[in-house]
């Protein structure tokens, strides 16, 4: 897709961002900021929705099943959308289903309702999938194309902030404190029970009406904010399209991503959860913080990532952290106290690098099919739909979370296999 910048942009092909796109540039940093809140909210509610509606661990397992499908079935609509129209359309339409979504969280938490929270979280995640399509793509037009992953690295560091601070904040917000066991809950009367879960769901309501509101205020100023065009008919998205999937490179990296997500998603779904098997005097406030300092880990990752991509090659740094995590997988499923615990942490780590690297090397060259080619790779998201409801099916037997994680060890190798595989490509360039 042709980038049609204005002759500010032109003039400074060496600024990192071009002059009068900064404050355009921060609006769409700020989107992988607040899309990172609500993915990351979504670990909390899992382990929230098990005390205020009665759920199972599978059954809240499906809180990431319907949230990924989410963009599993906006991504290729929003590729359209920017194709057709614009970025700055397909960015707005992204920030009104974000609020509406999270908006629809009030209803929700009034009628007690499963199905009506995961309607909730479904709009959310249409929201978050026209973001994602849109911004991943977007962001190499406000500089030099010289610059573009580094744009695109920053940008999602800011991501691994909101993964960060979500379960401090959500931890802070969601959780109430009380913790009650099975056998209390048991005998509460029905009246009593009823109140109790009442109370817990409406925890929920303040921080996502600030999700909303924020929403609401980006979308104000993206509105009026001065933004390169990047606009072009839509005409021969068909062609394009079956030219996309056609495309090795690309479809290799929609692969690893789906794996990549899969993994992610399942590891964090279930952190806390794995807190409470291994380590039960620890409460769900303080497994929120182990969250929390696991993804400031994240967050580290991704700049110290960037800076090793300096001196070693992306695919080879990729095969070297999947290892790794295929180590502290095997580590954590072991079950082993603070050991196992440890290693879970660390895991956040060696995953920092995996979403943009694999984005990266497969929209490489894709030229005037990117938009497309972002959409494919953004629907493989869906791996986080899949995993996290068979992880909770497996975490309710006795062996518990620990031995769930042997399905990210193997999303881990399937990473390690790709990077092998990218690796002996750019040796073949």
């Amino acid at each position: 897709m042709r980038d049609i910048a204005d002759e500010g942009a032109r003039q400074s092909p060496g600024h990192f961002v071009a002059h009068p796109y900064r404050w355009g540039f921060a609006l769409v940093v700020s989107l992988f900021f607040l899309w990172a809140l609500a993915n990351n909210f979504n670990d909390i509610l899992i382990r929230h929705f098990q005390k205020a509606l009665g759920l199972s661990r599978g059954e809240a397992g499906f809180i990431q099943f319907v949230f990924y499908i989410g963009y599993f079935l906006v991504a290729i609509p929003a590729g359209l959308l920017m194709r057709r129209f614009s970025y700055r359309a397909g960015i707005l339409t992204g920030l009104c289903l974000y609020a509406a979504g999270a908006l629809l969280f009030f209803p929700a938490s009034s009628l007690l309702s499963y199905p009506a929270f995961l309607l909730a979280l479904f709009v959310i995640a249409a929201g978050a999938a026209c973001l994602e399509t849109t911004a991943n793509a977007y962001i190499g037009a406000f500089g030099s194309p010289d610059s573009a992953v580094q744009r695109l690295n920053l940008a999602q560091a800011f991501n691994g902030l909101g993964a960060f601070l979500a379960p401090i904040l959500g931890g802070w917000l969601i959780f109430s404190g009380v913790e009650h066991s099975a056998t209390f809950l048991q005998n509460m009367t029905p009246s009593d029970l009823a109140a109790y879960r009442a109370s817990e769901a409406h925890t929920v309501r303040l921080p996502y009406l600030m999700l909303a509101i924020s929403a609401l205020m980006i979308a104000g100023a993206v509105t009026i904010a001065r933004l390169p065009s990047a606009e072009e008919d839509g005409s021969g998205a068909l062609g394009e399209f079956k030219r996309l999937l056609r495309n090795r490179t690309l479809m290799g990296a929609v692969v690893a991503q789906f794996f990549y997500v899969g993994a992610q998603v399942g590891i964090w779904s279930f952190f806390i959860d794995f807190v409470k098997d291994v380590r039960p005097d620890i409460s769900e406030r303080q497994a929120a913080l182990l969250l929390s300092a696991s993804l400031l880990l994240f967050t580290l990752g991704r700049f110290t990532g960037t800076a090793l991509m300096s001196r070693i090659q992306p695919p080879r740094l990729l095969g070297i952290y999947a290892v790794a995590n295929i180590v502290l997988c095997a580590v954590a499923a072991s079950g082993s106290g603070w050991l196992a615990l440890g290693a879970l942490i660390l895991t956040s780590f060696f995953m920092s690098i995996m979403f943009p690297t694999i984005f990266g090397l497969g929209v490489t060259g894709l030229d005037r099919g990117r938009p497309l080619g972002s959409a494919l790779i953004i629907m493989a998201i869906i791996g986080g739909a899949i995993f996290p409801p068979l992880m909770g099916l497996i975490a309710e037997r006795p062996t518990g979370v620990p031995l769930a994680l042997l399905l990210p060890l193997g999303c881990f190798a399937v990473i390690a296999l790709y990077a092998s595989r990218a690796r002996h490509a750019d040796r073949l360039a």
